[in-house]
């Protein structure tokens, strides 16, 4: 991911509304989920920078609507072109 500060891993489990582990690299976060099996989605995400404008800024998402500047929309906004694995039962799909 191209980001001057570096970027974590953050896993999100199954169904769940909040991270359950933030990870420095993606060895150590497949390592914690195959240690327990879990199921989720573990994403790259930029640090010191919002996804949104992270993509606006890699040509990944240019805003055409009003919404797509306001709070609402910037505080939910997830970007599928960010590095990301899913995993079932431990193991990646």
């Amino acid at each position: 991911m191209g980001t001057k500060y570096g970027s974590v891993w953050v896993f999100v489990g199954e169904n769940s509304r909040f991270p359950s582990g933030i990870f420095i690299s993606f060895e150590a976060g497949e390592k914690w989920i195959m240690e327990h099996k879990l199921t989720g989605v573990l994403t790259e995400y930029p640090l010191n920078e919002g996804v949104h404008d992270w993509a606006i800024a890699h040509g990944l998402f240019t805003p055409k609507k009003p919404e797509h500047s306001s709070p609402s929309f910037i505080g939910k906004f997830t970007c599928a072109s960010m590095e990301h694995f899913h995993f079932e039962l431990g193991e990646m799909v």
